[in-house]
């Protein structure tokens, strides 16, 4: 599964990378070295105004989300934090997933991210988990394979009041190979730039079409490093999170 990872990219540089068109200032988010479930994060995302409904006026937007998606269907937002991630090989069957990954895709741009691996304390003899991040080996960023949903308050009356609706995402993965899979028999999914306005069209909706644009992070290309432990804490935030420990 990715169940932390690391977005610290200014949103006028997520604006530039991915040809974004349109996104407000006042959402921008802070810096993250350990995104966790229930965080706000960036998406980028194409969808048609509520006011226009030309597929001509489709427009790429930059987005915070909250992470663990929340079905239209589900009665309350707890779902949601059992949602953070959508397994490829089931995504098109599920009910909570499906819909949405016909109709609803994003990108999450990430630094990268954290995964736990088994060790044996050579100390004590004692199982213990270590965090390592794993990333691009460029240091590029990682446009990671979300999926967006809407949910609707029914506390709230008008639709038009924008606490009225929620919007959440959730990161799809597959089998982990490269250097994350010596980590964690997981990782999640990514898009090469030529792939991103296939991904993003709301018009496209052929699901092997679909998941053929799929691909690894950094097409592979990844290091993992131990990191402290200290990333265990969502109380624990900085660039300190990143600095690699002996093991």
């Amino acid at each position: 599964m990715c169940g932390r990872y690391v977005s610290t990219r200014s949103p006028e540089d997520l604006v530039q990378q991915f040809r974004v068109t349109e996104w407000r200032p006042e959402e921008a988010l802070e810096p993250n070295w350990n995104v966790a479930p229930t965080d706000d994060v960036w998406a980028v995302l194409e969808r048609t105004p509520r006011d226009k409904q030309e597929a001509a006026s489709v427009q790429r937007e930059l987005r915070p989300l909250r992470w663990g998606l929340v079905p239209s269907w589900a009665k309350d937002t707890k779902i949601g934090s059992r949602m953070i991630n959508a397994r490829v090989e089931t995504v098109h069957d599920k009910p909570a997933f499906r819909r949405a990954f016909v109709k609803h895709r994003c990108l999450l741009p990430a630094d990268g991210f954290y995964e736990w691996q088994q060790l044996k304390d050579k100390g004590t003899g004692k199982t213990r988990k270590q965090p390592y991040f794993i990333h691009s080996a460029d240091e590029q960023v990682m446009a990671l394979a979300g999926l967006y949903a809407y949910w609707r308050d029914p506390a709230v009356k008008r639709d038009d009041d924008p606490a009225a609706w929620l919007m959440t995402c959730t990161v799809l993965t597959t089998e982990a190979t490269d250097a994350a899979g010596r980590v964690h028999p997981r990782m999640p999914l990514a898009l090469n730039p030529d792939h991103y306005g296939a991904w993003l069209d709301p018009h496209h909706q052929d699901p092997d079409e679909l998941r053929a644009l799929l691909t690894q992070p950094a097409n592979g290309h990844l290091r993992a490093r131990p990191v402290s432990t200290a990333v265990n804490s969502v109380q624990n935030n900085g660039p300190e999170l990143l600095d690699e420990v002996a093991v």
